[in-house]
């Protein structure tokens, strides 16, 4: 007698897919995936088996299991069953420990698989499974900064909210400046891609000079306005702010994000914002050591990645005029930058960070 066809919800058929599709995932789960679909689509337990290279027994049990746990139980060895370890007791957890709260004997800043499985008495590839398995990636490591800003909340559920919700009857822009921009030109021609190779470039390089860019995003339409200066002064400060100024439209409201520079709060540009014809102008600062709250950095990144960093340039007039081609392009196709965080959301993490950081300070007394 053939099978009736198992039955699955379309969230169970979604999850399945995934998994049968997946090319991370464990082999059995990937396996039983495709068997539970096949399934589910009346295919005979004996066929199954057959394409799974398993005995229709096993395809019963999985048909249980799905029956009984749902997507949950696919790919899971049941307790007591799969092969059993040949480490001695506590191993994993010694291995964890040292990984943890421990530095190899001769200082070095992190453990790699086999000095860690020297001194635990394994192999390297003992090491590399347990780590695997804790998800730990000790060769690894990640830059931060929690900001310090006393008005951190306040100023970050300000430009936040700015973001997700702008007010009406005005333009926001995201402005920032991307100082020392150089001028590099290599010392010997690139050599070209080819199949098996990349590119390359000479590690050494010849500077021809800096240049600093200026750049504010409408968060709205992400057309990003551009200007080249020599230095970055108030009077810099000032001379971009007059250029958004103009191209925004009488009656609409100017909201401008920036962060903490001095240059971007100098005597003239405060008599400057003082003016009747500047009403409409509001400036909402980023908390200290928080650049990543200014969405129009993502598109220097942009910039750096696609046009400078692969980039030679014989002058700054060079350099200048890449930047202005391309930043001409992308406004024939502007796309603007997304925010999806919350502030709420922001603030939990940067509040757990901080206790972190204190309970480490606590410990070593500084």
């Amino acid at each position: 007698m053939t099978a009736v066809a198992l039955p699955v919800s379309d969230s169970e058929r979604g999850e399945l897919e995934r998994m049968a599709a997946s090319t991370s995932l464990p082999h059995r789960q990937v396996v039983q995936a495709r068997a539970l679909l096949w399934a589910a689509e009346g295919v005979a337990n004996e066929e199954i088996a057959r394409r799974a290279g398993v005995d229709s027994d096993t395809v019963r049990r999985w048909r249980r299991r799905f029956v009984e746990q749902g997507s949950a139980g696919v790919g899971v060895i049941a307790k007591g069953r799969g092969r059993k370890s040949n480490l001695a007791p506590g191993t994993v957890e010694e291995v964890l420990r040292l990984t943890h709260q421990h530095r190899p004997d001769d200082g070095s800043t992190h453990w790699s698989t086999r000095t860690l499985a020297a001194r635990v008495g394994v192999g390297k590839d003992t090491v590399a499974k347990i780590w695997a398995d804790h998800n730990l990636k000790p060769w690894r490591v990640e830059t931060f900064k929690v900001s310090n800003d006393p008005r951190f909340e306040e100023k970050l559920v300000d430009v936040v909210g700015l973001y997700m919700n702008p007010p009406a009857r005005a333009v926001v822009f995201s402005f920032d400046e991307k100082t020392q921009c150089q001028a590099l030109d290599r010392t010997q021609p690139s050599l070209p891609m080819k199949p098996g190779r990349a590119g390359t470039m000479t590690h050494d390089y010849k500077r021809n000079g800096t240049i600093d860019l200026f750049a504010a995003m409408n968060i709205a339409t992400g057309e990003v306005l551009t200007d080249l200066r020599k230095g970055h002064t108030g009077a810099d400060v000032l001379g971009f702010f007059k250029q958004i100024d103009a191209s925004v439209p009488r009656g609409l409201g100017v909201h401008v994000v920036l962060d903490n520079l001095s240059a971007h709060s100098t005597p003239e540009i405060a008599k400057w914002l003082t003016h009747k014809d500047r009403r409409r102008w509001h400036l909402h600062y980023t908390p200290t050591s928080s650049s990543w709250v200014n969405l129009v950095e993502r598109w220097f990144k942009e910039l750096t990645d696609k046009r400078l960093r692969r980039g030679t340039f014989t002058s700054v007039a060079d350099l200048s005029s890449a930047i202005t081609t391309w930043a001409e392009h992308w406004n024939t196709d502007p796309k603007p930058f997304i925010w999806k965080a919350p502030a709420a959301d922001i603030i939990a993490k940067v509040q757990r960070g901080r206790a972190t950081l204190h309970q480490i300070n606590t410990q070593t007394d500084h």
